[in-house]
């Protein structure tokens, strides 16, 4: 089915990681022209740019936390390409520990935010400069299925997401199409959110290589399987596409085999006598 992307510019940040990676692949099948952001991954993503050698593309490294390394990532995309049509804002950070939310300290709490909500803050608000001068764009945010269920061990993650999945999609789509309204020949600008659930990415290889984990996580899913980069993928390119998503704006879009929530008790962990 034809997008309508060929040629245009997307931003993709934490391209370096599976998902954003695995964004960038499909993005370029479209034929779009791509700003590939990392913060710590220059190997892989100069990986991806090799393997991606028909895509004209641009690779910037920054740290979205801090304002001013935000801010040069869109001066350095717009400098070489001259526009940004649509940024999808994939990079986060948290701890992988599972820690329980009476034992987080306040550095962790800080870190999180910091790697999940300030920089998509930092990133979208340069975006959104970017579009009222262009009176066009779209965005994709990335969440998770921890904004939705919550996620007991990474309580601070979970809050951080389900800020951007509800809270930040469902107030700036009210926004944005402000900054690029709707024309004769223009749909508006449009804000959809992403959330993956259990994805078999690098940095959960080791989580997911157990036999017994794959089943805990998939127990509560109307389809047992792990999603893989390129489902989260198909959805962020349907979704930038003016031509197929011309009138969805501000929803929130799970993609997690149908889950239904989180298993909490392993069956032999529940005492009957008292249910």
């Amino acid at each position: 089915m034809e997008t309508g992307l060929r040629d245009q510019v997307v931003l993709i940040t934490g391209a370096s990681g599976g998902i954003g990676s695995g964004v960038a692949r499909k993005f370029a099948q479209e034929g779009v022209r791509l700003i590939l952001h990392y913060r710590t991954g220059k190997t892989r993503v100069s990986d991806l740019q090799r393997e991606l050698h028909h895509t004209d593309s641009l690779a910037v490294r920054a740290d979205l936390s801090k304002e001013s390394e935000a801010r040069r990532v869109f001066e350095q995309a717009v400098r070489h390409f001259g526009r940004i049509d649509t940024l999808v804002a994939n990079a986060g950070s948290w701890e992988t520990r599972e820690v329980p939310f009476n034992q987080i300290s306040t550095a962790q709490w800080r870190r999180t935010t910091a790697g999940v909500a300030t920089t998509t803050f930092f990133t979208v608000r340069e975006f959104l400069r970017l579009v009222q001068r262009q009176r066009q764009g779209n965005l994709t945010l990335i969440a998770s299925t921890a904004a939705v269920f919550g996620e007991a061990g990474h309580a601070d993650y979970a809050a951080a997401k389900a800020a951007i999945a509800y809270g930040l999609t469902r107030s700036l789509k009210n926004e944005l199409v402000k900054l690029a309204p709707h024309t004769q020949h223009y749909c508006g600008g449009r804000v959809n959110c992403v959330c993956p659930g259990w994805t078999l990415v690098p940095r959960l290889a080791s989580r997911l290589s157990d036999e017994k984990t794959i089943r805990k996580v998939t127990a509560t899913m109307a389809l047992p399987q792990l999603a893989r980069p390129e489902d989260i993928a198909n959805a962020v390119v349907f979704l930038s596409s003016d031509k197929l998503a011309r009138h969805i704006t501000g929803q929130i879009l799970v993609i997690a085999g149908g889950m239904e929530g989180r298993q909490i008790w392993e069956p032999d962990q529940i005492n009957t006598t008292t249910v």
